[in-house]
């Protein structure tokens, strides 16, 4: 039985079908290790494909894996988000697999300790203090300079993160992050429960944001793109929706943004496997924000081709399962998505427009990945996006135009929810 990639998705997972149609091509056979119910699993059954895992529970997980790889040899692991990256992590260690160290990995996912690992290595973050929630917020608003950013320390995507500008905001946006954590859509992932009953506020960094998507390679950073943001993130909510590239910003304020992305992916001691890193461009010079184990969320990952039209996915199955590479030079035309907000809460009836949206010049694709009838709300309470518009161009002002086009052009049809009777 030919050594298979331990996939490592959540049951929601955009990716998985891109995974698996680049581990097809790479001739890869695939375990899939799922959060599925456990009462799903015995009432229908898994495919033999599958795997169920507790991702709550990483270690009890990494055992089940290790006992799975006696029966069903595996060759090498991928976590695809960033609740399967220290899961990931653990069973590489079991397997005796190219990994992060697992504590590593546990620091870059804690927004406090990252700060702290960071800061003390001298690299530049924003100022951050970490406050109890069972202070209140009265205390804290006091104790703070303004403009600040209020943030969860576990939960992605941006969903909890609140700029306040002054003491009344700030209690406000600390009343609505505590209804999140305690909500019932809380994230199948690894939670801390020390981590949960804090917040961590930062001073804003004014300034714009990029996104670097890197490969790590026994410690040594690989960039594979440098994404502008050109939609101003300045808050009070902070919703990504414009990813562009290659970057407009100059070649020397790339080099540093390189340079500092692996100076802390060091320091955090991430050595093996994909990076996404977020920074912010202050008049002061780069502040990172954000270093993640894990590769670029969502669909996002299309915009990305290497060498002969190779997908990322691509990359990453072949580094963990020790396959030779490509060249991993990204294709010369820009590329870009946008990630479809949510303009507001109510239930999906429809969206119009698609066929106009994909006919845009430039527009390869949009994709809705909300089923109609489907009750949605946009951040900082919501977890989801509402699909994603995928051009390409010869400039990336060309791309950045083609997606606002594509984007006009489509009808969101949200209705509020009948009350229940």
């Amino acid at each position: 039985m030919d050594p298979a990639l331990l996939l490592l998705v959540p049951t929601r997972s955009y990716r998985t079908e891109d995974f698996l149609a680049a581990a097809r091509k790479l001739g890869v056979p695939v375990v899939v290790g799922s959060d599925l119910c456990h009462s799903v699993e015995e009432r229908f059954g898994a495919r033999p494909d599958e795997v169920s895992l507790d991702f709550r529970r990483p270690g009890r997980a990494a055992e089940r894996v290790a006992a799975l790889a006696v029966e069903r040899p595996i060759a090498g692991v991928v976590p695809t988000d960033e609740g399967t990256a220290i899961l990931a992590a653990l069973a590489a260690e079991r397997l005796g697999l190219r990994h992060n160290p697992p504590e590593a990995t546990r620091r870059a996912g804690n927004k406090h300790l990252q700060r702290e690992t960071l800061r003390a290595a001298g690299l530049p973050v924003p100022p951050f203090a970490l406050h109890p929630l069972a202070g209140g917020p009265e205390r804290a608003a006091a104790a703070v300079a303004y403009p600040c950013v209020l943030k969860p320390l576990v939960l992605s995507a941006s969903r909890g993160v609140i700029r306040a500008d002054d003491p009344a905001a700030f209690v406000a946006a600390w009343r609505r992050i505590e209804k999140i954590l305690h909500g019932a859509r809380a994230e199948r992932r690894p939670q801390d429960a020390e981590a949960a009953r804090f917040l961590l506020v930062e001073g804003f960094v004014p300034g714009a944001e990029v996104a670097l998507e890197g490969l790590l390679r026994g410690g040594r950073l690989e960039v594979l793109a440098l994404f502008d943001k050109p939609d101003p993130l300045d808050g009070p909510f902070f919703e990504e929706t414009l990813y562009v590239t290659p970057s407009r910003h100059p070649a020397p304020l790339q080099a540093e943004v390189a340079r500092l992305v692996e100076a802390s992916a060091r320091a955090l001691g991430l050595s093996e496997g994909p990076l996404h890193a977020e920074l912010r461009l202050s008049p002061a010079g780069p502040v990172v924000l954000e270093v993640a184990a894990r590769s670029i969320g969502g669909l996002c990952a299309r915009t990305l081709r290497f060498g002969a039209g190779v997908s990322l996915e691509e990359v990453l199955v072949a580094h963990a399962m020790g396959l030779p590479l490509p060249a991993l030079d990204r294709e010369r035309r820009a590329a870009g998505v946008m990630m479809l907000p949510i303009p507001h809460r109510g239930v999906l009836r429809g969206v119009g427009g698609i066929e106009e949206a994909r006919a845009v010049p430039g527009v390869e694709d949009v994709v809705i990945t909300i089923p109609e009838g489907r009750e949605v709300e946009p951040l900082p309470e919501g977890d989801a996006y509402l699909g994603f518009a995928f051009a390409r161009g010869e400039r990336p002002e060309e791309v950045e135009a083609a997606l606002r086009a594509a984007h006009a052009r489509l009808r969101i049809d949200i209705r509020e929810a009948l009350p229940l009777v």
